[in-house]
């Protein structure tokens, strides 16, 4: 047997993981997905209230249209009040979310960052603090909301019982590499994570989530320790749902592209830092692991292109054929993904270019983590 053929056959067993695991994707205000047909909903109060806290930094290109769509999703049987925590923004964020909201206008100044925090750890304990809902939904400046979102999050975290609802949001993209790289954040959930354990497992080993849009419960929230207890991660989102977990509590991965789209970044150099800020505390801060990780991604979906161009050039296109087929099985399992996250039917193509790009800012990761200069991400640095 080859190594293309062995090459081949893991690839067939990942798409067939993914197939399965794509299917167990619950959907935001769909009702229970598979599996899940014992969750049963709370009976819920006849107002129930809820606090959209929106942290933002230098967010004046989207705090206004943020803030629309939220103000216009329906609130039927929600008492909903909205507050914006101006992080020491020099663009005027402020002003704009307070005319944005006009009469409603609830827009905190934030306090200066103390040491050990990290930046929106620090803005969304502060929300909280100031908060005076029952749930509490932690969303990015960047996002909009459809009219039906408030509602389907709520009667998702309450047919759980409470915890945690959290979901990434359809990426919107631009730029080059925004299409190379921002997709692989639902690839690598598809692929590696079994979604099902995210709710019904108490390891918090496994989790997803996204900061962009996080649901919980206040009693939870504040059990949990809160954004004080996760203060100096960087990747804060996963610290959170890790926290959730560790206090007894469900955590859903939900599709919530039908309520939520975001564009994270607007250009090569946000998509670069921001990623290089975060994937080396992602894998835990351990060199192994990510070695271990790009390995296996630059064997599976790079070596077989390399391959299959090697014998093509070298005039021997039947020693081509199972290069081939593990590259096409690659795109097949990206285009599960693609799919899952709602992306364009032809981004799927790109992924070996993907991975190669992933992986050149998952070195830098590392080497920004072993150099004194840090990560630099709005206006500030972090080690």
């Amino acid at each position: 047997m080859t190594v293309f053929q062995i090459i081949s056959g893991i690839l067939l067993l990942q798409l067939l993981f993914a197939l399965w695991n794509a299917a167990q994707l619950p959907k935001l205000g769909a009702g229970p997905g598979p599996g899940d047909s014992e969750v049963q909903p709370m009976a819920a109060s006849k107002v129930r209230r809820l606090s959209v806290l929106i942290p933002a930094r230098n967010e004046a290109g989207n705090i206004a249209e943020c803030l629309s769509s939220v103000l216009a999703c329906s609130t039927s049987g929600i008492e909903v009040e909205i507050r914006v925590l101006d992080d020491s923004s020099t663009d005027g964020t402020g002003a704009i979310a307070a005319a944005a909201l006009g009469d409603r206008a609830c827009v905190l100044r934030g306090r200066e960052l103390p040491e050990g925090w990290l930046g929106k750890s620090h803005a969304c304990a502060q929300l909280a603090e100031a908060a005076g809902g029952d749930w509490l939904l932690f969303l990015d400046a960047d996002v909009r909301l459809q009219p039906r979102a408030l509602q389907a999050a709520l009667s998702a975290a309450e047919a759980q019982g409470g915890g945690m609802v959290t979901g990434f949001p359809r990426q919107v993209t631009g730029t080059w590499l925004e299409r190379l790289v921002v997709p692989l954040m639902v690839f690598t959930v598809i692929c590696h994570l079994p979604v099902p354990l995210v709710r019904s497992s108490r390891d918090p080993r496994f989790v997803a989530a996204h900061g962009g849009f996080i649901l919980i419960r206040r009693d939870i929230y504040t059990r949990c320790g809160g954004h004080e207890s996760i203060r100096g991660e960087l990747v804060d989102d996963m610290a959170l749902a890790r926290a959730v977990k560790r206090a007894g509590e469900p955590v859903i991965l939900a599709d919530i592209t039908d309520h939520a789209s975001m564009r994270m970044y607007h250009n090569a150099r946000e998509v670069w830092n921001g990623y290089r800020k975060n994937i080396y505390a992602g894998v835990g801060r351990s060199p192994v692991l990510l070695l271990a990780v790009l390995m296996m991604y630059l064997t599976l979906y790079i070596l077989p292109v390399i391959a299959v161009l090697y014998y093509c050039i070298s005039g021997l296109p039947s020693s081509a054929v199972m290069p081939a087929v593990a590259v096409l099985t690659g795109i097949a399992i990206k285009r599960i993904s693609d799919a899952a996250g709602r992306q364009p039917v032809w981004f799927c193509l790109l992924l070996p270019a993907s991975i190669l790009c992933l992986s050149l800012i998952a070195m830098a990761s590392w080497r920004g983590s072993r150099s004194r200069g840090g990560y630099e991400w709005k206006g500030r640095r972090y080690l």
